[in-house]
């Protein structure tokens, strides 16, 4: 590296820091500037201004990226159908959810990207925040002293311990689709000594959505998903070392044109961003054609319904694509190295690798040979029908019922705060 540039290098933990000094400092400031300007409405109005202007969001909800929309909409439709009042916060400005218009109750905001969103959330006013992000109070994203409770859902009924390390230690509630996402997380704060969180199982809204929407293709003749007769494979990978482009690179992208079968190539969004020189190198190789598309869609439901099978590691779309669309899954082996996430803590096999032999077939170095065959007979193999269904009620609780049983429980804790509010407002007022 040019020694100049070395001098100019910030280390993310470093950087971490000064971002927090520098909210800190910031938070000062505006508490201080808020508080004169307080005083000079007051003053003005003859002392019968009340102060309306920074009221607390009821729900507010963040969402890093535009892929999460689909996370969200069917729970802020419920909640939208109820009278709560929310607010979207997306750190996409070309979020499909900033375009709705249907939900009176639901105000949307783009509140900029990466640091500048993370800058906005630190000093948040709301008694609720619910959100997918996980790092919450580990780096850039802090609690906001005005945000009465965190609430974390995953975007997947897949793993809570294959979050990077400390990905959801600060969150207060956790609202979980599966049984095992509930003894993982007992588990690392019982090994971390950290405090219980509250964990409620709602089921999954996102995976109902899903659901509803793929019954409602079969209904209907819209829903081939052979590209000119031929069969169509999705590789759609993780992201980090032990993803199968990582591992595997340009090579399996032959194997797979190889088949002759049709390929969607559709990478992890985050490989973009932290994998980008990957990311070009292999869209540069294999540019898109007839046989092969690259596919960055922000909501993988048309990639997933157009495939025959999926071939994955270790990422939660291979819950989507086996658990709701009944289809046939195989899972490479890369060697799955835990030490960036918080599955390490457990010394144990996380959950979604530990049930993927009841899913569909492992790829390895060895069989790689023969993709096509491996590919063929999966397809035509039956067995794993039964035990996928098993797993998809040990993954997903309460089919159908997820936005209902999420809106229970954020209506009802927001019922709770209020109260608790009135009350020390009517004890402040005898006082």
């Amino acid at each position: 590296m040019n020694p100049s540039l070395l001098r100019l290098y910030i280390d993310p933990g470093t950087g971490s820091m000064l971002f927090a000094i520098l909210i800190g400092l910031l938070g000062v400031a505006r508490f201080a500037f808020k508080g004169l300007w307080v005083k000079i409405r007051f003053l003005l109005s003859g002392g019968k201004q009340k102060d309306n202007i920074d009221k607390a969001i009821p729900i507010a909800v963040f969402s890093d990226d535009k892929r999460y929309w689909s996370v969200f909409e069917p729970l802020l439709r419920e909640l939208d159908k109820r009278g709560v009042d929310c607010v979207y916060m997306t750190a996409s400005e070309d979020d499909p959810g900033l375009k709705q218009t249907e939900m009176s109750h639901v105000k949307t905001e783009y509140i900029g990207p990466g640091n500048k969103a993370f800058a906005k959330l630190n000093f948040l006013k709301a008694t609720i925040l619910l959100s997918t992000t996980p790092g919450l109070d580990v780096y850039q994203w802090k609690r906001s002293k005005d945000v009465k409770y965190y609430v974390h859902i995953p975007h997947s009924p897949a793993e809570m311990t294959t979050y990077r390390m400390f990905g959801i230690d600060y969150y207060d509630a956790l609202l979980l689709s599966g049984q095992f996402q509930i003894d993982d997380t007992r588990d690392i704060e019982a090994i971390r000594k950290l405090p219980a969180k509250e964990l409620v199982l709602t089921g999954s809204p996102f995976m109902d959505e899903k659901a509803r929407k793929f019954k409602a293709r079969l209904a209907s003749s819209d829903n081939s998903s052979n590209q000119n007769g031929t069969r169509t494979v999705l590789l759609a990978p993780s992201w980090g070392t032990s993803s199968i482009l990582s591992r595997y690179g340009s090579e399996f992208i032959k194997d797979l044109l190889a088949t002759g079968y049709h390929i969607i190539v559709r990478p992890h969004p985050q490989s973009f961003t932290s994998e980008k020189e990957l990311m070009d190198k292999l869209m540069t190789e294999f540019p898109e054609n007839d046989q092969l598309e690259w596919n960055r869609d922000s909501d993988n439901f048309d990639a997933l319904n157009r495939s025959d099978i999926l071939i994955s590691d270790f990422s939660g779309v291979i819950f989507d694509f086996s658990l709701v669309f009944d289809k046939p899954v195989i899972c490479a082996d890369t060697e799955f190295d835990a030490s960036p996430y918080d599955a390490w803590w457990l010394k144990r096999l996380p959950w979604g690798l530990s049930v993927i032999p009841r899913l569909g077939a492992k790829l390895t170095k060895e069989n790689r040979a023969d993709l096509k065959k491996m590919i063929d007979d999966c397809l035509e193999d039956e067995s794993f029908t039964e035990s996928r269904h098993q797993v998809r009620d040990e993954a997903w609780a309460y089919q159908g019922e997820g936005a209902t049983r999420m809106a229970d429980y954020l209506e009802n804790k927001l019922a709770s705060f209020n109260q608790t509010t009135k009350q020390d407002e009517s004890e402040q007022k005898e006082q």
